[in-house]
Order: structure tokens, then sequence, then C-alpha cells
């Protein structure tokens, strides 16, 4: 029972990563195609890179890419295909523009409001706690001045 339960992990967890069996026959192709699976996103897992997905768009891609570069595609010519054709966000790091200002500038945004949002929060704690213990001060304060001025009125009895 254990021996099946292992192969079957095994098996399972083979299929876990993308496995690429292209090969070019130029080295610089094969680095170029290398560097363009790690800079193109999957559209399916969206983050992951299309040289660790498994999704079959990213086989596609992949493919895609490997058959430009078969062709003659510079790297700029194939990622001008792809931002043409799936847009920015294909790019995994995609450039400082005006369309995707937001992709680069919104993670900031929403850090910034988080930690606005913590101070507030955090200030708004201890202005209650210090309201609460004026509170707790002031009521204090009233009972010993019941207490005196019980002890004025009636004198000390002990």
């Amino acid at each position: 029972m254990k021996h099946l339960l292992l192969i079957l992990f095994l098996m399972i967890s083979g299929r876990s990563y993308a496995v690429d069996t292209r090969q070019l026959l130029d080295l610089k192709q094969q680095e170029s195609y290398e560097t363009l699976t790690k800079e193109l996103r999957c559209l399916v897992c969206q983050n992951q890179t299309i040289a660790d997905s498994n999704a079959e768009l990213a086989a596609d891609l992949r493919r895609q890419v490997y058959e430009m570069l078969e062709k003659g595609k510079s790297n700029d010519e194939i990622i001008q295909f792809m931002t043409d054709r799936y847009g920015d966000f294909v790019l995994y790091k995609p450039a400082f523009k005006g369309k995707t200002v937001l992709l680069w500038i919104a993670p900031i945004v929403f850090l910034i409001m988080g930690l606005i949002t913590v101070f507030l929060f955090i200030k708004r704690k201890k202005m209650s706690i210090n309201l609460q213990n004026r509170a707790d001060s002031l009521h204090m304060n009233e009972d010993k001045q019941k207490k005196i001025r019980s002890l004025l009125e009636n004198g000390d009895i002990s």
C-alpha cells in the first residue's frame, strides 16, 4: 500500500512542472528562447511565466516563440507581436508607460492606503483608551467627592 501511494505521489508531482523539450540549433537562439519564455506571462496562471506554467495556452505561447525564433525573428519583434496580440499584460515586467502606469503605481497606492488605515486605526484606539482612562478617573473623582461630602456633612464616624 505504501509503495502504491509513493508511486501515485511521484506520478502526480512530476506533472506539476512545465517540461519544455524544444532545443534550437543555434545557442544564441536557445538563449533568446529561454529569456523570452521567462519574460512572458501566462495569461491563464497570471503569476507564472510561460516557462513555468503547465497551462495549454502557455505551451502554445512557447511553441509560437520557438517557431518565430526558427524563422529568424528578433526578441523585440516577438515581444511586439505578443503585446500587439495580448496587450501589455503578457509581459511579466511591463514597461512603464501611459497604459501600464496603473500596473506600476497601484501597488504603491494600496500600500500607502494600508499604512494610513493602520496608522488611523492605532491612533483611534489610543484615543479611545485615553478617553476611557479619563472617564474612569472622573468617575473615581466623583466617588471621592461624594465620600468627602458625606464626611463633611455627617462627620467621621470611625
